[in-house]
């Protein structure tokens, strides 16, 4: 069993847990009683999102970061879009929250990556003012200029 894993189920397991499952169904079925039940709907509120794009450009061994609200609790996804030159350069980008002039990193908040479409870091927020960090990871000859899209509620 590998660290941080619970428990392991294999193809034997898998059939007895499916085998108690469908039995605990037709026990529950079969004790009805005749009550009266009733299910209620649930629904998941929909959460306006709004993509705010920023660029700039980031020093050797700087970094450069933006500020944006979130008005509600929802998925938070961000996109570092275009970054160069060179255009393949692995740059960190972070999440976090802004205080005393820096954008102080969340835990779990930070990626390296090159410039793409796809979503390079994404998360739960909750209301507050976040910020989107763009920096040097130490390959940096030369500015970068980049573009960055922040996802959010």
């Amino acid at each position: 069993m590998r660290k941080g894993q619970v428990g392991q189920v294999g193809p034997v397991g898998r059939v007895g847990l499916v085998g108690l499952s469908i039995a605990l169904l037709v026990g529950a079925a079969a004790c009805n009683n005749n009550a009266a039940t009733t299910t209620a709907a649930t629904t998941t509120p929909t959460v306006t999102r709004t993509t705010d794009t920023f660029s700039g450009t980031v020093p050797v061994s700087g970094a450069d970061f933006h500020s944006f609200p979130v008005a509600a609790t929802g998925t938070i996804d961000v996109t570092l879009t275009v970054a160069g030159p060179p255009s393949t350069i692995v740059m960190g980008v972070s999440l976090g929250t802004p205080a005393n002039g820096i954008c102080a990193a969340l835990v779990g908040g930070s990626a390296k990556t090159p410039a793409g479409a796809a979503v390079q870091l994404s998360g739960i927020a909750s209301p507050a003012t976040l910020c989107v960090d763009v920096h040097d990871v130490g390959n940096q000859t030369a500015p970068v200029s980049y573009t960055v899209t922040v996802t959010h509620p």
